[in-house]
């Protein structure tokens, strides 16, 4: 960072914020789907860490990240699957569910995981961007990776489909109201478990980036808690796929933050800077639950918001 100051700090959070949030990306994309269709599924955590499990062991056996990018979505779209088929009958609360596929996602990936902590498997490529800069720290924040790249075609989409396609209209009417959805011949049950199979793929595809390029390896430690404060930066979005994005570039910035002070001999409240993302998290919690902030835009047949 010597050769550029100050700005590197910027670049380094700038390039942290992209890294970082790419997971936070899709499993925030993913949340919202399900949130849209009226239910909450807080066992994402599950999926983030089974599917960078089962994304690093695919791409160890086949030689290709790619095949498991796919097979991590398709574990966390079984796992979503899961979620929706319990939650589906009477007086099963999708809360509490959603604890226990969280226990029983990590719990199993640990297990069927502790195989493949020492073997390496072939990562996630990126693309240079910075090709035409000769500063190193330029170069390395200009090198992103082909699944945020993804995920920022993929946002747009989202949003103009839940808006203009008769499947995104599904989606809305299931989370405002059921008895409308009913009257109209729709099935609320089917409805919800598209969309939870749709979140559970998202987070699945989230957790395979952790594995297979950033930090790039799997262990038990992975995932830090992302599945579940994916579902406070959905509510900080207002349920609202482009704000999904921008939210994630925010706390992946955060976590950014600390690493990048360092790299400029800030060594004080190294810590603290590192925790900046669980304070931002319950910052939110804190403000959007005060009695005197609604929930502006969210679906009214969400357990979380009665």
């Amino acid at each position: 960072m010597e050769e550029i100051g100050w700005w590197g700090v910027v670049l380094a959070v700038f390039a942290g914020a992209i890294r970082v949030g790419t997971p936070f990306l899709f499993v925030s994309l993913g949340e919202m789907i399900t949130e849209k269709s009226g239910r909450i599924n807080l066992g994402l955590e599950g999926n983030l860490v089974m599917g960078a499990m089962v994304g690093y062991a695919a791409s160890y056996h086949t030689g290709n990240p790619w095949l498991g990018v796919l097979s991590a979505g398709f574990t966390g779209l079984i796992l979503g699957g899961l979620h929706a088929g319990l939650c589906n009958f009477n007086r099963v609360n999708d809360v509490a569910v959603g604890i226990a596929i969280m226990i029983f996602g990590t719990g199993l990936a640990f297990f069927l995981g502790k195989p493949y902590i020492q073997p390496s498997a072939p990562r996630l490529p990126s693309i240079e961007f910075g090709w035409w800069s000769d500063i190193p720290q330029l170069e390395s924040a200009l090198r992103i990776n082909a699944l945020f790249l993804i995920g920022l075609v993929l946002t747009p989409i989202l949003s103009w489909s839940l808006k203009n396609t008769r499947w995104g209209m599904m989606v809305r009417l299931a989370g405002e109201s059921r008895d409308a959805t009913e009257a109209m011949g729709y099935s609320i049950n089917k409805i919800r478990l598209l969309s939870t199979l749709a979140g559970g793929f998202f987070a699945g595809v989230g957790g395979s980036f952790l594995s297979l390029y950033y930090p790039g390896s799997w262990s038990e430690g992975l995932s830090s808690g992302q599945g579940l404060m994916a579902v406070a930066l959905v509510i900080f979005a207002r349920w609202n796929p482009i704000y999904c994005f921008y939210a994630a570039l925010l706390f992946g910035g955060t976590s950014a933050l600390g690493p990048s002070l360092q790299s400029v001999g800030i060594t004080w409240g190294y810590y603290l800077f590192n925790a900046a993302p669980y304070v931002l998290t319950l910052g939110i919690m804190i403000l959007t639950c005060s009695t005197k902030h609604n929930l502006a835009g969210a679906p009214a047949e969400l357990s979380a918001t009665r």
